[in-house]
């Protein structure tokens, strides 16, 4: 088969890029492609609880070591593929560096928010943010790429439109972090989509995390020499932050081979599993407030999913009309 071109969501800062190319899909590898997404939104869907145990460090500093942690584990994952060469060949082109060193700085902005949403209980605003972002990658589609959309992608965005206008009622201002987690998460897509699918998830990520390795290191010296480095507060907080390189590579990869193995609409079918687990997440464990207005709001944002997903799912499915007969 085909796989369409597009772009696919992964939860918590990271996304692939998918060009039109042939693909054979076996029937084995679609199942295989299937549990590796499933895990993958699984891990992110649980993250929340995982920086919970990182406590009393504060998001800064969270985020510092997990730019350094996993540029650590790139490196060791690099070693061990022997994909060295291919990393250094991207280096050598300033397009694709640079690139990826503005989407280093959009993925540093979407882990800072999330881990500080995290951090002070709100995580459903957080969950309402990922709802939001295919979305939000439709309305990049119209103003960036100049792309037309369908009836119902139109409709599906004038829904989430009203649903932001409920938020900001409940709020009594906009929902700033849903916000900037789906314009940081959507741009970040945006300018992955640019670069096609010539670099691949382990390169990428090590580039990205390249550009942000010095402000994390400066951070980190900043926190020592003032307030003090909150790692090292526990046994179980220090593993677990050693640890935070490999929760953020790991999904990632898992993700990577899912996308090689599923067409595009399995994988937006299956990305609502993160938000939903961190939606979940904010209101069974954290006991985060859910009023009726708030309420309205995520059923709004619901219904829009629902009607972008089907017409994504419509649209995908290939015609049955015999092809016009030209005399």
């Amino acid at each position: 088969m085909v796989l369409p071109r597009g772009t696919l969501t992964s939860g918590d800062g990271n996304r692939l890029s998918v060009v039109s190319q042939p693909l054979e899909q076996k029937p084995h590898g679609v199942g295989r492609g299937i549990l590796l997404a499933v895990i993958a939104y699984f891990i992110w869907g649980f993250l929340p609880a995982y920086f919970l145990l990182l406590a009393p460090a504060s998001a800064l500093e969270i985020v510092s070591w997990r730019v350094l942690l996993s540029l650590v584990f790139c490196a060791i994952l690099l070693t061990v593929t022997r994909k060295w060469r291919r990393l250094f060949i991207l280096l050598r082109t300033k397009r694709v560096v640079f690139t990826l060193a503005a989407a280093g700085v959009l993925i540093l902005i979407n882990w800072l928010v999330y881990v500080f949403a995290v951090l002070n209980n709100q995580v459903v605003e957080a969950a309402l943010g990922y709802f939001t972002n295919p979305i939000v990658t439709v309305l990049l589609g119209v103003f960036v790429l100049r792309e037309r959309l369908r009836p119902a992608q139109w409709a599906s965005i004038g829904i989430s439109a009203i649903a932001v206008i409920v938020l900001a009622i409940n709020y009594g201002s906009l929902p700033w972090i849903a916000l900037a987690l789906a314009f940081s998460f959507g741009l970040y897509g945006l300018i992955k989509k640019r670069i096609g699918g010539t670099v691949d998830a382990v390169s990428g990520l090590t580039i990205e995390t390249i550009w942000l390795a010095p402000l994390a290191i400066a951070q980190l010296i900043g926190f020592g020499l003032t307030t003090g480095l909150a790692i090292g507060a526990s046994a179980g907080q220090t593993v677990a932050m050693l640890l935070v390189g490999v929760v953020t590579a790991v999904p990632l990869l898992l993700f990577a081979g899912a996308a090689r193995r599923l067409p595009l609409t399995y994988i937006g079918l299956t990305q609502y599993l993160t938000p939903l687990l961190q939606f979940l997440f904010g209101i069974l464990v954290e006991h985060e407030a859910m009023p009726p207005v708030r309420w309205a709001g995520f059923i709004l944002v619901w219904i829009a999913l629902t009607v972008l997903t089907v017409d994504m799912f419509l649209s995908s499915r290939p015609s049955r009309r015999p092809d016009a007969v030209v005399a």
